[in-house]
């Protein structure tokens, strides 16, 4: 009998998902039909590279933060843009970040050659990856599972060290295995499963000296691209981990203490997944109507050459822009397009002209001024439905 049997029980590699309640199943169902959405969506290429870079900062400044690193995601964006300094001192604040990126893109490059499988040796590759350059204690060599016993954060004793290799092993195995080998068209169903329970094990197993969190969302990471969960998705575990960073503690010691039960934690994690994936699709949603905005209106002005037509398509395209009301006395200078089309000219003439973009019905008068009727070009809305997001409900 394995140590880790006597210490740590509730590491069974077991799971009936004959329990989960159906809150779960009705979660897990919408994430992959989001998930299936967001594949392959047809955006701007500059606006599909922002979202990108976006979530790879989210993604890489959670997995940090959770472990103490103080920069914020405007801080991580900027470095990877190179626009950060930071004082020697704190350089190693960066260099978490670098090899959580170096590691995103590994496992990128390796699913692309066709290695998805989890192994072992891949596990200890990504430990290897995020603890490069750290300063490190004396008894933690990167990519080497621990020969020493570790206490986490003065309460958790992970598993015994001897059993370490033993249970990454058999982690691999059972992720593999028959419990989590899908029927045809649940493969990202399966894969959040699986994601959410392998960052389990190997948060009770805690097979290194140190960065064993940071590893365990990499795996997540893999896991999630693997089952066919789009890129800037696959980060959003790590993302929710870090914004419920208590309550992400809280369901790691519970799901110890009641024995192995892995639901509770499983449906955190699939509730915050939910949540991050209706934000994307709400913010690429923004952007598929922006661009349909802009070709209707370019529509419609298309046989109109004059300069008073093409004055009056700006104004419709510069109101859209906002998102809300602009008060008559603020849209001359909107924009600096706007401010050389109406240089010397009359109060009269913006009224015209605002006029007959109402009749185009592209433009609607209020007492707080006015703003482009965006609306009229969303199909399919439900009687009662909330308003329209502006710009301002999708900023990052």
């Amino acid at each position: 009998m394995r140590q880790f049997t006597r210490t740590h029980p509730w590491i069974t590699f077991q799971i009936d998902l004959r329990k989960a309640r159906p809150s779960l199943w009705m979660r897990l169902g919408e994430a992959s039909s989001k998930c299936e959405h967001l594949a392959g969506v047809p955006l701007r290429v500059s606006t599909a590279s922002d979202l990108h870079r976006l979530y790879l900062a989210r993604g890489a400044q959670a997995t940090t933060a959770i472990e103490g690193n103080p920069l914020t995601v405007d801080e991580v964006r900027r470095h990877l843009e190179g626009q950060l300094n930071l004082p020697p001192s704190q350089s190693y604040l960066t260099t978490e970040i670098d090899n959580v990126v170096a590691a995103c893109n590994f496992i990128e490059k390796r699913l692309r050659d066709g290695e998805v499988e989890l192994t072992k040796e891949r596990i200890c590759q990504l430990n290897a990856l995020v603890l490069e350059g750290l300063p490190l204690g004396d008894s933690v060599t990167p990519g080497r599972i621990r020969q020493h016993s570790v206490v986490v954060g003065d309460v958790y004793r992970g598993a015994p060290a001897e059993d370490c290799e033993f249970l990454l092993e058999r982690l691999c195995e059972w992720l593999l295995g028959a419990d989590f080998t899908p029927p045809s068209g649940a493969e990202i169903v399966y894969g959040i499963v699986r994601a959410v329970i392998s960052h389990l094990y190997m948060a009770w197993i805690h097979p290194f000296g140190d960065g064993n969190g940071r590893t365990a969302r990499l795996i997540e990471f893999q896991v999630l691209l693997g089952a066919g969960v789009p890129t800037p998705a696959a980060h959003l575990l790590s993302n929710h981990y870090n914004q419920t960073r208590s309550e992400y503690y809280r369901q790691l010691d519970v799901a110890s203490r009641s024995g192995g039960d892995l639901l509770p934690f499983l449906e955190y994690a699939v509730s915050g997944f939910v949540d991050g994936l209706r934000e994307q699709i709400k913010r690429i949603r923004y952007q598929q109507w922006d661009v349909t905005w802009e070709n209707y209106v370019h529509g419609l002005f298309r046989d109109k050459k004059s300069a008073l037509q093409t004055r009056r398509k700006w104004l419709a395209l510069d109101l859209g822009d906002t998102g809300k009301p602009v008060s008559y006395g603020e849209i001359r200078e909107l924009t600096p397009r706007l401010a050389r089309e109406y240089k010397g000219a009359s109060d009269k003439t913006l009224q015209r002209d605002i006029a007959a973009l109402e009749k185009l019905e592209l433009v609607e008068r209020g007492p707080e001024g006015a703003r482009a009727k965006r609306e009229i070009i969303l199909a399919f809305l439900p009687w009662r439905r909330p308003d329209p997001p502006h710009r301002s409900d999708t900023s990052p």
